[in-house]
């Protein structure tokens, strides 16, 4: 993650409906957004959940309860391989986010090389200890959490020597521009001194163009293939051709902030100074004799054939020594 441009991480989350095609579909169709990274979530419902789980209970005409979801959104574990293995063959990086100490397990077998902690996890002490303790990178989700529940986390992974970043986030599906919060990505980068970037739910591209401006470094957002699908997040995701326009525009606003332009300089405009600037002109046929006045004159191009236009107001009551016609240039030698 030390490129200049933010770190791009598409999310596919739930998006893939419990069909290990459409994760594979996913993968292939984000190789060719320019993204960085695809993060997928890793639910192993024994694991993490209960029949008793109140959200979204009976949501879909699938699913009973929220727990029939999980087990209907899992995979097991060699299925997670291939899909670990398809992002290897198409140079994206596999990163995920695990919902229990097994789901860690697995990604260890698997090789995962970052962590990604959901906003619901963040004061999971005991999640984090065990991901702390493989000693990989970590991308936290700050969502749900106040700067005193964050204080307590940042500081339970600095005593653990862990190597992590922050994510300003809103839990909100869609995020509305009111509670987007890009005020806070540089508050967390004061606060906390570690690289920080914004994981959006807003379903739109300015967003994360915005943020890229006020100098977030990781990008994530979620991606689904139409936003009429089924799924928690589809309203809040963008599509496959959206994250490809985000790209490019991320890369562009990213080389603009590395190239500083220094206003106090204008030396590279002087061919183009010289074309449309202008010099000033009678725009009347005039005697010699004549006292000018403001609405005798014109601005007009190039520059440097009469006075510059700048500096009509010295001209002003002075005599012409020499007769005029009208689109004449005037310069200094024709008055006095």
């Amino acid at each position: 993650m030390e490129s200049k441009n933010p770190y791009i991480i598409a999310e596919v989350g739930q998006a893939h409906e419990g069909s290990l095609g459409m994760v594979h579909s996913y993968i292939d169709a984000l190789a060719t957004t320019g993204v960085d990274a695809v993060k997928f979530q890793m639910h192993i419902p024994e694991a993490e959940s209960s029949a008793f789980e109140p959200f979204r209970v009976k949501f879909s005409f699938e699913d009973a309860t929220r727990f029939d979801y999980w087990k209907r959104m899992s995979f097991t574990l060699e299925q997670w391989k291939e899909i670990k293995k398809h992002c290897d063959e198409v140079g994206l990086a596999f990163i995920c986010s695990p919902f229990s100490n097994l789901a860690v397990d697995w990604l260890e077998e698997i090789g995962v090389q970052t962590y990604k902690i959901g906003s619901g996890e963040v004061i999971n002490l005991l999640l984090l200890e065990k991901i702390a303790n493989t000693a990989k990178p970590i991308i936290l989700s700050s969502g749900m959490s106040s700067f005193e529940e964050l204080d307590q986390t940042v500081q339970f992974l600095l005593n653990k020597k862990s190597t992590f970043s922050i994510l300003q986030c809103t839990t909100a599906y869609p995020t509305l521009p009111e509670n987007y919060g890009l005020n806070v990505i540089n508050e967390l980068k004061d606060r906390y001194q570690v690289s920080v970037g914004y994981s959006d739910h807003s379903g739109t591209i300015e967003t994360c163009i915005a943020a890229t401006a006020l100098g977030a470094e990781i990008l994530e957002f979620h991606i689904v293939f139409d936003r009429r699908q089924f799924g928690p997040d589809a309203t809040s995701s963008l599509t496959i051709d959206e994250a490809t326009t985000l790209v490019k525009s991320v890369k562009s606003i990213a080389k603009a902030l590395q190239h500083p332009i220094d206003k106090s300089s204008n030396s590279s405009f002087s061919n183009l100074k010289q074309i449309f600037e202008k010099s000033l002109a009678v725009n009347k046929d005039l005697p010699a004799g004549h006292l000018l006045t403001f609405d005798d004159l014109e601005a007009k191009k190039p520059k440097g054939y009469g006075i510059e236009a700048s500096k009509f107001s010295d001209v002003i009551g002075k005599k012409l020594m020499i007769e005029k016609r009208k689109w004449d240039f005037l310069t200094e030698a024709d008055i006095q």
